[in-house]
């Protein structure tokens, strides 16, 4: 049986063992398949015949090599029941595995020295690593396998790509999937290496975990504490991420278990605190050790900097970035009173403690300042910080990266990053329960920031970490390499990931259902649903019910064909969130009708009153089924309350929506007749079903396959291209033939992602057309501004859609030619539905009704999904 790696296979593995069987020195293309169960020309016997070959590494190299090299060792025992011997001392026998760091192992620089092993291309470089047999390495030994990494992490990166090309899941402990047994495990010569990482820092935030993380830690290791956080220092280095914001809703990571720092720099982790948290102290240090003072620096900066220099001298010459700048107490917004005068002198304050403490200039540690909120409006106002720290840009909480460098800039020292969410606490209602973040629209809005330049940073907040695994894998594997994964290869990323954990049979459909589930989730967080959110009288609600139904009856039917040792793994990350979101969905659903029913006294009103409460009542179900998985190993992980918010902050509980119920032999009046279909009155069209696509000079159209809340999206490539001045002519336009049913006025609703002005300018434009018309110049930002109270941006971010409509007048009916131009860069077109009269009225807007057109022929050169 063949071992199927996660990357995608570039060539059969059969060929490339042949082609580098006369040539050990080739290096194969990144994402081959490097590992397999049967032997090819010139192959490496890493296990077979019930033996396997031992592990070497120097004494001296760092311990988190080290113990990742002892990781490799139980790797290898989880996939062959066979564990291999592991030593430090002289190798021997004749084929081995050597591990090593460049310049910190003697083993590997013995081999350099020799001329035995070619490192030109590693040496020196941020987090790589190569991997490569070589023929008689050392006295007593006939071939190695060999793992070199240019430092701690490229190493360790390099034994745990290897780990999962033998089939070891970096989810093996935190999802429980299964290690599929092989008896031989064979890997190919050739030299195989992933390069270096695009963005430097690439990292998750635990946070917003009451009650879920905090009360299953609390149970299962006695609190957030470093028997906790050793598993998840292990899962982002397999996911080959390097850096956390511990999880800091009344927890402090460096106090709680001194053991926990110690343990993360061990293993690797570049630790932080989140941004509102200065110089490696958690907001809750503030409250055991501000001994009750006010966190204002204007009356109080002695007893701050005391704090703070407290925190630089506890971090010592652990690797971190430290946060500066300064936030209100408690994540709040500073005082009306603050100023930029006041902020450039804390962080200059804090920089000053920092040069001190570490007895180096200040420039030489790693620093931080998040443009969070009102934060950035300070920058935007011309407060700046030193050019060594790196600006931390924000999204509004909801996936929409708020800002990005602007280009041609002179390159900062430090860098740009970015604070992502899957995940938040506040308006206009929390979202905390299950994955509602589509790949899609994490590729298009990540990939904005990566061609933008802000490369140094990446941290995501993932709530509880679970369930959030897929989205987490997605975003560290982008920020490796963006280019890796084009717009058209992120259903292939997610059957990749399906593939990998739960084999190649039934990956596509696992994939598929992983991606819908989002999908569906994203047009309404289940935090915001409630029985309005759906139209009852166009039948949109029992689609949407149908859509969520037809997911789980495919969910459960590969349930029923996995093994029984993959149960576990799929409930966690398939079909639990797809039974428990189809059940949400109906539970509501149910209770529209209930409440429809109600206003007429039909004498189905309380059937479905109890078929609503029945439905709450399977919703704790699910949840307790998820909890006592894997022999309760979970437990607590699904106590997060989902239903019945009335404003963004949570309840304790769930809390059933209010359903009526009729006394017995109440008098049902007749039901409402359906009013007349609007038959013709509308043209609604899918924005990936253009007729043509003009495309002009570097500009290019581009699909963005499943983005958005019904089919896919389009926008246009390069997105770092200037504003085209003037739409028009033979400028980037897509064009839909229509047939309109009478002359007149004719309104355009365009539906558009909710992307944010990340140019900071005017706000991003497109403009539309019939016919030959002047184009009409749109602006999808008139009135948006992100921010809490904001009515515009919160029903952007609530519906995930901006709408936007423009007027025009047709002098005859008949076929029509609507043209969508390109004006900014980062418009992304949904839909777009032209009425003469009225619409029925929906939520996702009307269904296509036009015929999908058969788009010209275009080039795609410069297209990124065609590279």
């Amino acid at each position: 049986m063949k071992i199927t790696s996660f990357r995608q296979t570039l060539l059969p593995l059969a060929l490339l063992f042949v082609a580098v069987g006369a040539q050990a020195q080739a290096t194969l293309p990144v994402g081959a398949t490097t590992v397999s169960a049967t032997k090819g020309k010139g192959a490496f016997t890493l296990a077979a015949a019930g033996k396997t070959a031992p592990i070497f590494a120097s004494a001296g190299d760092w311990p988190g090599v080290l113990r990742a090299a002892k990781d490799l060792q139980a790797d290898v025992q989880r996939v062959t029941k066979v564990l291999p011997a592991f030593g430090t001392s002289k190798p021997v026998g004749q084929e081995v595995v050597l591990v090593g760091t460049i310049g910190k192992s003697p083993l590997i620089d013995q081999l350099i020295q020799a001329k035995k092993l070619d490192v030109k291309a590693v040496a020196g470089k941020w987090e790589t690593f190569v991997r490569q047999v070589v023929e008689q390495p050392l006295p007593g030994v006939a071939r190695a396998l060999v793992i070199a990494g240019s430092d701690k992490r490229g190493t360790i990166y390099g034994i745990y790509d290897l780990s999962q090309q033998m089939g070891v899941s970096p989810w093996y402990w935190w999802a429980d999937v299964p290690v599929k047994p092989q008896t031989a495990l064979y890997v190919a010569p050739a030299r195989y290496t992933l390069g270096e990482p695009k963005v430097k820092y690439r990292g998750i935030f635990i946070n917003d975990e009451a009650p879920a993380l905090s009360g299953w830690s609390r149970e299962k290791f006695g609190g957030v504490n470093s028997k906790m956080y050793t598993h998840m220092f292990e899962l982002i280095l397999r996911l080959k991420g390097n850096y956390l914001w511990p999880a800091m809703w009344g927890n402090m990571f460096n106090v709680d278990d001194p053991k926990s720092p110690e343990l993360a720099d061990m293993y690797g982790i570049v630790m932080g605190t989140s941004h509102h948290e200065p110089l490696t102290r958690a907001h809750e240090e503030w409250k055991a050790f501000g001994h009750g003072t006010p966190w204002n620096y204007q009356t109080n900066d002695s007893t701050l900097r005391r704090f703070w220099r407290g925190g630089m001298q506890r971090m010592g010459t652990r690797e971190n970035i430290v946060t500066v700048g300064m936030r209100g107490d408690g994540d709040e917004p500073m005082s009306r009173e603050s100023n930029t005068a006041l902020l450039e002198r804390i962080v200059a304050d804090q920089r000053t403690i920092i040069a001190e403490v570490t007895g180096k200039p200040a420039d030489q540690t790693p620093q931080m300042w998040a443009l969070y909120k009102e934060v950035q409006e300070y920058y935007d106002k011309g407060m700046r910080v030193p050019d060594d720290v790196t600006l931390l840009l924000c999204d509004d909480n909801w996936g929409n990266i708020r800002k990005l460098p602007k280009l041609g800039e002179k390159p900062r020292k430090g860098g740009y990053g970015i604070y992502y969410h899957f995940d938040y606490v506040g308006g206009p209602r929390n979202y905390k329960w299950l994955n509602t973040n589509p790949l899609p629209r994490i590729w298009e809005q990540m990939h904005l920031a990566h061609e933008y330049g802000a490369n140094q940073i990446w941290v995501v907040n993932v709530g509880d970490l679970k369930p959030m695994e897929l989205p987490i894998s997605f975003f560290l594997d982008y920020a490796w390499n963006p280019d890796r994964i084009p717009a058209t290869g992120v259903a292939a990323y997610a059957q990749r990931w399906a593939a990998q954990q739960f084999g190649t049979k039934h990956a596509a459909e696992i994939g598929d259902i992983l991606a819908k589930y989002a999908k569906y989730n994203a047009r309404r967080k289940p935090e915001l649903l409630s029985p309005d959110t759906y139209s009852l009288a166009t039948g949109e609600w029992a689609n949407v019910v149908a859509d969520y139904q037809q997911l789980l009856t495919r969910a459960e039917a590969i349930n029923q064909q996995l093994p029984a040792a993959d149960r576990d793994a799929y409930y966690e990350l398939v079909l639990h969130p797809v039974q428990a979101c189809a059940n949400l969905n109906e539970l509501y659903y149910t209770v529209a009708r209930n409440r429809e029913a109600a206003k007429t006294n039909q004498p189905t009103t309380n059937e479905l009153a109890s078929t609503a409460q029945a439905l709450f009542a399977k919703d704790a179900e699910i949840s307790k089924r998820y909890n006592g998985i894997a022999g309760g190993k979970w437990n607590h992980m699904m106590d997060q309350m989902h239903i019945g918010y009335k404003t963004w902050h949570d309840e304790p509980r769930d809390v059933m929506p209010e359903v009526m119920t009729l006394p017995v032999g109440a008098v049902a009046a007749p039901a409402p007749a359906p009013g007349p279909a609007a038959a013709g009155s509308y043209v609604s069209l899918e924005a990936e079903h253009y007729a043509q696509a003009v495309n002009a000079g570097p500009i290019t159209w581009q699909r963005l396959p499943d983005l958005g809340r019904t089919l896919g999206a389009v926008t246009t490539f390069p997105v770092t291209a200037a504003p085209t001045a003037a739409p028009g002519g033979s400028s980037p336009h897509l064009e839909y033939r229509i047939t309109l049913a009478q002359p007149g006025p004719v309104t355009v609703q365009a539906y558009l992602a909710p992307t944010l002005d990340f140019t900071n300018t005017t706000g991003l434009r497109y403009a539309v057309s019939l016919d030959d018309e002047a184009p009409q110049l749109i602006n999808l930002h008139t009135g948006l501004n992100p921010d809490n109270g904001n009515r515009p941006w919160e029903k952007a971010v609530a519906e995930n859609i901006i709408l936007k409509t423009s007027q025009h007048n047709v002098a005859a009916a008949g076929p029509h030619v609507l043209k969508f131009w390109r004006v900014d860069p980062g418009v992304v077109l949904e839909k777009l539905v032209l009425s003469q009269g009225a619409v029925p009225a929906s939520y996702l807007g009307p269904p296509e009704n036009a015929p999908a057109a058969t788009p010209a022929p275009k080039s795609n050169k410069g297209s990124l999904g065609q590279r």
